[in-house]
């Protein structure tokens, strides 16, 4: 197929025409499709369903240590816990806290704690004249509607193949002592799905902040998120090369099991030094006398050890990546040569990142709102809301159902086209 940029006025009218009204019939058919978040499906959840059984009446709630899990105690966490979860995420059970069920709950303390309170002895950043965080873009939505909620400042870092673009962030940290933390997703990136290189590791824990309260936030949300068992990322372990860079205390790591077991159930953890650690049990201790053992002790008796966990994301990465690889299949066949849209297609997460022409994103996700398809809002994956290109759109496969993603693949394609079409001809 020749691009669209090729073709002339009268070709493209031509097109127009024939994509406006298979537009008008795809109106028709009255669809109501969501493609807006990254929530795992009913068959993703239903693997999970047997958790539910693991634990009745009759069972031993006792923890290995002799805990009883039904009463108070054990402020952050019972042992197993913190050993499956240090697992999962490669740090030793004694760098760990167990949280409730959400990262999202404990990335938000944290920037709350360090506003209040401030970093290991430092002044609590409500104090300060200005309070800066670096912003990996395009990026997850709910971590800038965090420091946008404390009302810090956010700065733009563009994402490169290989990570943040490095060379920013060093100056930046290096020179500004305002800039106090960077927001992170370093195996499948959301939106991109991109891993970071094991250079960019190795930069980020050889920062020199300016900022002695600086802290990088490394949201380690899909570190067992494959979708091929024969064709995964690598990503060092950052709090090891931190120690190794003799800067042990500039990392907060953060995971959870919500897209593993139950996204409203699961278990939640921070890793980070001992000295961090330390501070942070200061406040749990004001803040409650400890979270749902219960829940940690279901979890560590159906999935055992990292193992299970394993086996338990290959029947995940089963449902997932037909759903993948049929959008992107899509894109390829409908979109590919036309050169008005690009995509990278990810080894794992929950997301399949598109950047459109310039000035298009906006009104393809309204075009498919209008066609009863409704996608994450333009500008999103940016701080404040601001794409500078209104370009980039994030496609979440998850959650429908095989039958209702290819009805909205083919129409986000079908906008895509036509929207595309508008704007060359805007500019003849």
């Amino acid at each position: 197929m020749s691009a669209y940029k090729e073709r002339s006025r009268e070709e493209l009218l031509a097109l127009k025409s024939g994509l406006e009204a298979e537009y008008e019939e795809a109106k028709a058919l009255g669809l109501k499709l969501d493609m807006s978040r990254g929530k795992p499906s009913a068959a993703q959840l239903d693997i999970s369903m047997e958790m539910m059984d693991i634990l009745n009446s009759t069972s031993n709630l006792k923890s290995e240590e002799g805990v009883d899990c039904r009463n108070y105690g054990i402020l952050d966490g019972i042992r197993e816990a913190k050993e499956l979860l240090g697992a999962m995420i490669e740090v030793p059970a004694e760098n760990i806290i167990i949280y409730g069920n959400s990262s999202l709950n404990v990335m938000y303390d944290t920037v709350s704690r360090s506003m209040t309170h401030g970093v290991m002895g430092s002044t609590p950043w409500c104090r300060l004249d200005k309070v800066k965080f670096l912003c990996p873009v395009p990026g997850y939505d709910r971590h800038f509607a965090i420091t946008e909620y404390f009302g810090i400042e956010m700065i733009n870092v563009p994402m490169t193949p290989e990570g943040p673009d490095m060379d920013m962030v060093e100056k930046l940290v290096s020179e500004d002592s305002a800039v106090k933390g960077i927001w992170c997703v370093p195996k499948y990136s959301n939106p991109q799905g991109i891993t970071y290189s094991d250079e960019c590791v190795r930069r980020f824990a050889r920062l020199k902040p300016a900022a002695k309260d600086f802290r990088i936030y490394w949201d380690n949300a899909y570190g067992v998120h494959h979708l091929y068992e024969d064709d995964q990322d690598y990503l060092i372990e950052i709090l090891a090369e931190c120690e190794k860079a003799g800067n042990p205390d500039m990392v907060y790591k953060f995971c959870s099991t919500s897209k593993i077991s139950f996204p409203g159930s699961g278990v939640a953890a921070i890793a980070a030094s001992k000295a961090n650690l330390d501070e942070i049990r200061k406040q749990l201790t004001i803040q409650t006398i400890g979270h749902d053992k219960v829940n940690q002790l279901r979890h560590v008796r159906f999935y055992k050890d990292m193992d299970g966990i394993v086996k338990h994301m290959k029947k995940h990465a089963d449902i997932l990546r037909p759903k993948f690889e049929a959008v992107l299949n899509t894109l390829e066949r409908e979109l590919g040569g036309l050169e008005i849209g690009s995509w990278i297609r990810p080894k794992g997460g929950y997301f399949i990142s598109f950047d459109s022409m310039e000035g298009c994103a906006s009104e393809i996700i309204a075009k498919c709102k209008e066609a009863g398809v409704i996608m994450t809002p333009a500008g999103s994956a940016y701080p404040y809301h601001k794409d500078p290109h209104d370009s980039n759109i994030r496609i979440a496969p998850s959650y429908p159902t095989p039958e209702e993603l290819m009805q909205a693949t083919r129409i986000f394609v079908l906008c895509v086209k036509l929207v595309s079409v508008n704007k060359l001809l805007e500019n003849r």
